[in-house]
This record gives structure tokens, sequence and C-alpha cells, in this order.
């Protein structure tokens, strides 16, 4: 069986809670995120609604992952099973790549603006050494271009400059 993994990522978004919650639930938000690598659409029968407005603990159904937004390549079977709106949200789900994918998102305010803390928890279906391994570099990489983008959606709104490669992370 392959290992279970966990990757964490944090950034400081230069907006308040409630703004930057309002983005990171909302299906536009995650793909401005995951642009222009990827994009997820939404199950059927969940149009208009936000991750923190769909049932909780129940299968929603099958949430594609497009490569370049153009060739599906993956699908989420997705599962929101905790929100705490405002604060956190937490997604238990299977894909057709992994047996387990877990994402908890939680928000704070901080000086400056809101730290987004995101912990990614995932099982390779494929029993394949090192497969795990790799991922991880994968996820950590996707979450941090989630990050610089989050960031910078509220940077260019608010008329800010840019932040330093080193102001862009949390230590």
């Amino acid at each position: 069986m392959s290992a279970t993994t966990t990757v964490e990522n944090e950034v400081v978004v230069p907006a308040g809670v409630a703004a930057v919650w309002a983005r990171v639930v909302d299906p536009d938000g995650i793909n401005h995120e995951l642009r222009p690598w990827l994009t997820m659409t939404m199950p059927r029968g969940t149009t208009g609604l936000a991750i923190d407005s769909v049932p909780l603990g129940r299968p929603l159904g099958r949430a594609w992952l497009r490569l370049f937004g153009i060739v599906p390549f993956d699908f989420d079977r997705l599962v929101v099973v905790e929100v705490q709106p405002g604060r956190r949200f937490l997604e238990r789900s299977s894909m057709l790549s992994m047996r387990l994918w877990e994402h908890e998102r939680t928000l704070a305010p901080v000086a400056g603006g809101t730290r987004v803390h995101d912990r990614v928890t995932f099982r390779p279906r494929l029993p394949v050494p090192g497969l795990a391994g790799l991922l991880a570099r994968v996820v950590d990489a996707l979450f941090e271009h989630r990050h610089r983008r989050l960031a910078s959606y509220f940077r260019d709104r608010s008329g800010a400059g840019p932040l330093s490669e080193r102001e862009d992370r949390c230590p």
C-alpha cells in the first residue's frame, strides 16, 4: 500500500479574513488560484454553490481537474466534511489517482492581513516506490503557486506594490 503523505503551506494575504474567505470558497477564486496550470469544475448540480454552502459529509459528485483548463486528467469525488464559516474548511475526498485526498484550509487574522494555511494529506492509489515523495513535491509546488496567485489577487486590488519574494511566503 502507498504511503500517506502530508504537505503544508502558508502565506499572508494582504486583506481581511472576510474578503479572503469569500474568495477561497468561491469556484471562481479556486480556479484563479489554480490557473494557468489547472482548473477544477464543480460537480453537476452544485452550480451557484460555494464550499461553505454545500451539504456536509455527502459526496457531491466529480469535480474534474483539467490541465491548462482544457484536458481532463483526474477527478475529485468531492466531499466537504467540515466548515467553520470565515475560518476553516476540510475536504476529505478520493480521486482517480488518490485513495485519500484531504485538504484543510484555515484562515487567521494577522498583522498585515490574513494567514492562509493549507494542509494536504494524500495517499496515491498506485503502490509505486517513491511516488508519494514525487507527488509531495508536486503538491507543494501547486500550493505555493496557489498562494502566490491568491496574495497577488488582493495586492492588485489594494493598489499595494508587489511584495518581495521573502515577504510573499511565511517562514
